[in-house]
């Protein structure tokens, strides 16, 4: 998804909310804020503690606020999109069915009368093949993540029902309007022309990013104008059926299965889908299982991950893996599980991973693996999740790092999001 961005210092009293503790807030005061959102990544209690600060005035809390809602004014002019607008259908002929294209595969052959698509098909490792952002609904779904987020965060601060309308229209046109909806599934995601129809790594489309979905609708539950008890009820329809095809389908199982950061977002995914529909032990146990499946074997004992060090664009995928991680471990904090504490047998930790990346995200030392492409920011928001969780060494870091284009919202928005492009 497109980047997102970093503030100067915290105000006193965010920081001491990353340390765990309650700013004072009067009872009367606090119930005068929107209600608290059910969030599933985001903690919902310190969004309605941030916003108390907001109403009151916090000056370095308002510059937040105005970049966020800069965001969200763009947004207002753009969508609504939906799965029905590309060239040609998905595979099978369905209009509602999602299409996207593996993104690191191209033809090797001159598209031709006979052969239309250059086939075969043959791998380039974090080379992007930009025929996957045309005729397939890869880029419309990043923008419908990016605009939702956005616009709900926005709404949600600044109570401008122009946001909150907005984000509904665009939810209720890619996933609710039987006319223009999604179907709830993934069977064509990471197609390879000539090659396969979908492929299950594909899920990793929606898994990278959808839990941003699910909390800007929780955020819109808190009472948006124009969100209605039938949206909120359709959403939650979609969410179960597309939970269902996840764990019951073949795509899915394959990628339950996978021991890279695959596997560590459908994790992510699973037990944010399962939180919001109500199934708390799975999400319970997805987030628990995550750090003997996921973290352990995933991460070195010195905090490298050994499979994202070998990849082309190393440094991408060792902070995009850690996205995958500390979301995770901020769906464990709904439901009781503390994958920050985790220690694998080898010394195997979040904190050890994120320390791991410090040199470079600060600028101390050059990256020395292979990277096509580094941004030293795309780091900031791990670094900011592992100083909340109480990481001195994260937190000595934050007025070193490098601030992405666009600025940081992440006193308003504290989840880690990938601030570097994503690939897939």
């Amino acid at each position: 998804m497109r980047a997102r961005h970093r503030l100067a210092v915290l105000p006193a009293v965010l920081v001491a909310l990353a340390a765990g503790a309650t700013p004072a807030v009067s009872a009367p005061e606090a119930s005068a804020a929107h209600r608290v959102p059910r969030t599933a990544v985001l903690d919902g209690v310190r969004l309605q503690q941030t916003k108390h600060l907001l109403d009151r005035g916090d000056t370095r809390l308002r510059r937040a606020a105005r970049a966020l809602t800069a965001r969200a004014d763009a947004w207002l002019g753009q969508g609504p999109w939906t799965v029905i607008d590309k060239p040609r259908p998905a595979p099978g002929g369905d209009v509602h069915d999602y299409l996207s294209q593996a993104p690191y595969w191209w033809p090797s052959q001159t598209p031709g009368p006979g052969n239309e698509w250059g086939c075969p098909y043959v791998q380039r490792d974090g080379r992007r093949n930009p025929e996957v952002d045309t005729g397939t609904d890869r880029q419309d779904l990043e923008k419908v993540v990016d605009s939702v987020y956005d616009l709900a965060l926005a709404w949600y601060y600044t109570e401008d029902g122009r946001y909150a309308r907005k984000a509904g229209q665009i939810l209720r046109t890619w996933f609710l309007d039987p006319a223009t909806r999604m179907n709830p599934h993934l069977d064509h995601a990471q197609f390879i022309p000539c090659k396969y129809d979908g492929r299950a790594i594909g899920i990793i489309d929606f898994s990278q990013s959808y839990t941003s979905v699910l909390d800007a609708v929780a955020l819109l539950n808190t009472g948006a104008p124009g969100w209605t008890a039938a949206d909120d009820t359709g959403m939650t329809r979609w969410n179960k059926d597309f939970l269902t095809w996840l764990r019951d389908g073949d795509f899915g199982r394959q990628e339950d299965a996978a021991t890279n950061n695959h596997g560590t977002f459908y994790d992510m995914q699973l037990a944010a889908l399962a939180y919001v529909t109500g199934d708390k032990t799975l999400a319970r146990d997805t987030v628990r299982r995550a750090a003997t499946r996921r973290l352990t074997p995933q991460i070195a004992g010195d905090g490298s991950q050994p499979q994202e060090l070998a990849r082309t664009r190393s440094w991408h995928y060792s902070t995009f893996t850690l996205v995958a991680h500390t979301r995770l471990a901020a769906i464990g904090r709904h439901v009781g599980v503390n994958l920050w504490a985790y220690r694998g047998p080898e010394g195997q930790s979040l904190f050890g991973a994120v320390d791991h990346l410090l040199p470079a995200a600060t600028g101390t030392t050059a990256w020395p693996h292979p990277e096509l492409e580094f941004h030293r920011y795309a780091a900031t928001d791990v670094v900011h999740a592992a100083a909340d969780a109480g990481d001195p060494r994260a937190r000595a870091a934050l007025r070193s790092l490098e601030e992405p284009p666009g600025g940081d919202l992440w006193s308003l928005r504290p989840a880690p999001e990938q601030l570097d492009s994503i690939a897939g």
